[in-house]
């Protein structure tokens, strides 16, 4: 079943879809399924052995705020991007919506040739749409002061250890206050099946 701009609209809230003013980039028609966006972000981390930083990218679910993949690098080049991508559409199964930032490993050939390959609508958001990542930047936020702040890493082995432990508590013991304190995990993975529309 497809749905038009304005039946999208009408039926945000079954969907789960919470950022209404991402629906104006979205393509006419799209089909709605049970996994209905992700989201993919990078970011500097900084402070290995206080000389440099590494990069973080994660495939997060929007629903659940899951971090459903993740990798480190120390270049900020596409490759790492679509390895995380790519775990999480082995891993999770193909989304409907991909939602990026648009920063150059995102909008490469590369990376948008892997979601198009698997029929996924891609989202990129606009100049000064903070609307649109406030779920990745309130993951960074917590990445960065609960994890990151408190430590210094001696090599990017040793941040990649301990930023993967503290992305497995994020997701199966770190409740959170936007779902009823429940953690990612509990949400995730206990969803009650969408409402078919009209």
């Amino acid at each position: 079943m497809l749905l038009s701009r304005s039946a999208l609209r009408k039926n945000v809230k079954p969907v789960n879809i919470s950022a209404t003013k991402l629906m104006s980039r979205f393509p006419a028609d799209i089909k709605v399924a049970d996994h209905v966006c992700a989201l993919c972000r990078a970011d500097k981390i900084p402070s290995i052995n206080g000389r440099g930083f590494v990069y973080l990218a994660a495939v997060v679910d929007w629903f659940s705020r899951r971090v459903l993949s993740y990798r480190l690098s120390i270049t900020m080049e596409a490759a790492f991007c679509i390895e995380a991508l790519e775990e999480a559409l082995a891993r999770h199964g193909t989304p409907d919506i991909f939602n990026t930032d648009q920063g150059s490993q995102f909008t490469s050939a590369t990376f948008t040739g892997a979601l198009i390959k698997n029929a996924i609508a891609i989202s990129m958001d606009g100049k000064g749409s903070w609307r649109d990542n406030v779920f990745v930047k309130r993951l960074w936020r917590s990445i960065k002061y609960e994890e990151v702040y408190l430590r210094v890493y001696e090599t990017v082995s040793d941040a990649r250890t301990s930023i993967g432990r503290y992305l497995n508590f994020y997701n199966s013991r770190r409740p959170h206050s936007s779902l009823d304190r429940q953690t990612p995990d509990a949400v995730y993975f206990n969803q009650p099946p969408l409402p078919v529309a009209a």
